[in-house]
Order: C-alpha cells, then structure tokens, then sequence
C-alpha cells in the first residue's frame, strides 16, 4: 500500500489520474497537458504503474493508460478504516523489537 501513496503523493501523479477518470488517453495526450519533459513523464507513468494505478497497453507506436479505479478504492478503504475506532493502531520499530 506505500507504493499507492508514494504515487499519490505528487500532485502531477493525482492529476494524471484525473484524466483518466475521463477514459484511456495516450502517453502522448497526457504528457502534452502538462509542462515538464518526456522523460519526466515516462518516470511519473513508471511509479503510478508500480504501484498498480494505472494499466499501460500497446496500441501501435503509442501506449494507452488506463486507470485502475479499484486499486486506488481499496488503498483508500484499508487507510480510512485504519482511523476507526477498535483499529489496531501499530507499534513504533522500536518497541516491537523488545
């Protein structure tokens, strides 16, 4: 689940997956809405599909990105019931290794 939230947290990441909210877009169309360079964007779409956001698929000489809603729904459903009340809430390092 760190590797969701790694992704999540740099909002260029969070932007690219709310246009794919809208549908598939190519690697292309995605990295013309935004201001940094190809390679830039290679390494965002790299690490939002290591942590399994986005699914990547050939299509000719271009690559569509789709998003993986369900992903992202269940990182956010464990997070959030981390927070209820009768959660386990987890030990320092320090502590669990006495």
């Amino acid at each position: 689940m760190s590797s969701v939230f790694k992704a999540l947290s740099d909002p260029t990441r969070r932007r690219v997956l709310q246009l794919l909210r809208q549908g598939p877009m190519s690697a292309g169309e995605i990295s013309d809405r935004f201001d940094v360079s190809k390679p830039t964007m290679s390494a965002h779409f790299a690490v939002l599909k290591e942590a399994d956001l986005v699914h990547a698929e050939k299509a000719g000489k271009s690559v569509l990105y789709h998003l993986k809603l369900s992903v992202l729904e269940e990182a956010l459903l464990g997070f959030v019931q981390s927070f209820e009340p009768g959660a386990e809430t987890p030990r320092p390092a320090e502590e669990t290794a006495r």
